[in-house]
């Protein structure tokens, strides 16, 4: 009776609390293996290749424009705002992994100098935290957290993101200085045409790999997508050209086709842009400075007025008498 009560108590209880956590995990916990900015991880040491190319472009080929803002110049050991801006027409749709049609997604590394990283969370100012909304930051590298990473996410809530960074204090690391700072910046939308195999995506034009007349065009009925048959010239054997769902065909069969022309349309509406600003690390000691040189000067104005004022009337009164 008792292993009877045990079974139904699992049956009833247990199996279906199991499957909501997996769900929610799945939900709201998606593996990093789905994102984007985990290619580059993998493969690169540096996102920034010494050309001065961030490495997101080798896999996501279309050029699109990015923004960056940062202050002009920050003190040490502060917290400022750096707004990431990843502008596209939110009313387009890309082609998913499973050749349907569905909203975009954005995604963005930040590159800055040694010494600065992400604030922690205690240090962020409330005003700000509203900003971040319910985004997760992560490090490039354990190593490295002056490169931070950030996405996929949906574009349509994320079109402009705000990264939380913490200035250094040289007084405290000896490897900063108060200097003028480069900051590089890439951002992306959308999937990308390549994976890191050297594969393509079905986000991309497919080309045809002979040159011959098409003789047969099947649309696989399951998981979608095409197989071209092309009878090649002047040898007449049949090649094979496999489109997997998501490009839609601009030939037909009874065509003739030259080797490296399009078979497909191109699908993407995304893609990738880079670009850089420059921060300056300022001395508390130089503003202090700047302002008794301005408080100074204002007084000295003040001073000459006043004296110009006192011998107007010196002069007045000697003519009088």
């Amino acid at each position: 009776m008792g292993r009877l009560n045990i079974s139904n108590w699992i049956e009833k209880w247990l199996i279906p609390s199991f499957i909501i956590s997996i769900s929610f995990n799945e939900l709201y916990c998606p593996s990093v293996s789905n994102a984007y900015p985990i290619f580059a991880q993998q493969n690169y040491e540096n996102p920034r290749e010494a050309t001065g190319r961030i490495v997101c472009a080798n896999c996501h080929l279309a050029k699109k424009p990015v923004d960056i803002e940062v202050p002009q110049s920050v003190l040490p050991d502060t917290v400022f705002e750096a707004v990431v801006k990843i502008p596209y027409d939110t009313q387009i749709k890309q082609v998913l992994a499973n050749g349907k049609k569905g909203g975009l997604n954005v995604g963005a590394v930040l590159i800055l100098p040694e010494g600065f990283e992400l604030a922690p969370y205690d240090r962020i100012p409330t005003e700000m935290r509203d900003k971040l909304k319910k985004l997760s930051f992560q490090n490039y590298r354990p190593d490295r957290k002056n490169i931070v990473v950030i996405g996929p996410v949906p574009g349509k809530l994320y079109s402009e993101i705000v990264f939380p960074i913490l200035s250094p204090d040289p007084a405290t690391n000896k490897e900063a200085h108060f200097l003028k700072y480069p900051l590089y910046v890439g951002g992306n939308r959308g999937r990308g045409q390549i994976y890191p195999d050297g594969t393509k995506s079905n986000n991309t034009i497919y080309n045809a790999s002979a040159t011959g007349k098409i003789t047969k065009v099947i649309r696989k009925d399951k998981k979608g997508g095409y197989e071209i048959t092309i009878e090649e010239l002047p040898e007449g054997r049949e090649v094979v050209d496999i489109v997997p769902p998501g490009p839609e065909l601009i030939i037909s069969e009874g065509e003739s086709i030259k080797v490296d022309e399009p078979l497909t349309n191109n699908p993407n509406v995304g893609g990738f842009g880079q670009g850089e600003a420059e921060i300056v690390l300022q001395d508390p000691l130089r503003v202090q400075g700047l302002l008794f040189f301005f408080a100074s000067v204002t007084l000295a104005q003040i001073f000459l007025v006043l004296k110009k004022k006192q011998f107007e009337k010196v002069q007045l009164a000697e003519m009088n008498f």
